[in-house]
């Protein structure tokens, strides 16, 4: 947004489809789509080096569609196709509606990184869609290799968690700082035990892909919390970290790069306890860091829009 509305960047690209009468959205979506192109062709090397783990890079759909399921699989399939690389993924939020679009997309053979996942049991219903979506695959191709391609993470917002939290807690409550983390590795033993289930056990026959977990929103909020604590506390196998670039360089000059998201589960366990115990409600919570996720990427989106407009308007 701010590349287009303070800078030249986008001249070139920008003014001739305003000229041409091109509406905001269809402006929007025409240089994101070059953007993500160019930016796959980057990350094609790595991509391929690690032989599919590695390398993606990620486009949303409209967060106007964030309770449409219909229209989030139509357009998924839609970006999918004019992105036209394979390691693109297709963000789409794990809202309640958004859980059968994620089934449908990855039934089609399409990567998606599902995005505002806030609690424990939301994250399982989302691993749920994502092996539900490869059993469909291989019943509708009749040919098990049809997944190997298939990729997908599950991104788990953390420190808005203890952001939301730690206001609703007494300001001396040893629950503070503690929840998200908490969360954030019962979640990752959710998916250890989907991971050596049975089920997936049939899928990995077929050469499935573990859907892995993500960890996203992993800056402190809080200057009282250290600067590394959402990356230090969630080093584990078959994870991805999306760390800011000062969370990076925090975590590069004294961060503790050492195996964390299996220890101390007693003590996570205890936390979710104990924070129901003082009569807070994590699910609520939860579903209202959803509800204003969605917002907010709506919000965001608009003020896009309005940004791309105005541009257009004074280029004219």
């Amino acid at each position: 947004q701010n590349a287009i509305a303070k800078s030249n960047d986008y001249d070139a690209a920008l003014l001739p489809l305003a000229k041409a009468g091109e509406d905001a959205e269809s402006i929007f979506w025409q240089l994101a789509i070059k953007d993500i192109q160019d930016a796959c062709d980057i990350f094609t090397p790595l991509n391929e080096e690690s032989e599919g783990r590695d390398g993606y890079v990620s486009l949303e759909v409209s967060p106007y569609l964030a309770n449409d399921s219909e229209g989030t699989v139509k357009q998924a399939s839609k970006l999918w196709e004019r992105v036209n690389r394979p390691n693109l993924m297709i963000k789409i939020p794990a809202t309640k509606e958004g859980l059968p679009a994620i089934r449908q997309t990855i039934a089609a053979g399409i990567n998606v990184n599902v995005t505002l996942i806030f609690s424990v049991e939301r994250y399982r219903e989302v691993m749920d869609a994502y092996m539900s979506g490869l059993e469909d695959r291989i019943l509708a191709e009749d040919d098990a290799s049809s997944i190997e391609n298939v990729h997908s993470v599950a991104s788990f917002f953390v420190s808005r968690i203890d952001t939301l939290i730690d206001q609703k807690l007494v300001t001396d409550s040893p629950l503070r700082g503690k929840i998200a983390i908490a969360s954030a590795k019962l979640a990752y033993e959710a998916f250890q035990e989907v991971a050596s289930d049975t089920r997936f056990g049939k899928l990995q026959l077929a050469r499935a892909n573990y859907q892995r977990p993500l960890w996203a929103s992993t800056s402190a909020k809080n200057p009282a919390y250290p600067d590394t604590l959402y990356v230090d506390e969630l080093i584990g196998p078959a994870t991805v970290n999306t760390v800011p670039p000062a969370t990076l360089e925090a975590f590069k000059d004294h961060g503790n790069a050492a195996a964390t998201l299996t220890a101390d589960l007693e003590a996570a366990h205890q936390a979710i306890a104990d924070l129901d115990a003082a009569g807070i409600s994590l699910s609520q919570a939860t579903q209202d860091l959803e509800d204003a996720g969605v917002k907010a990427f709506a919000d965001a989106f608009t003020g896009l829009l309005e940004t791309i407009e105005e541009r257009c308007r004074d280029a004219a």
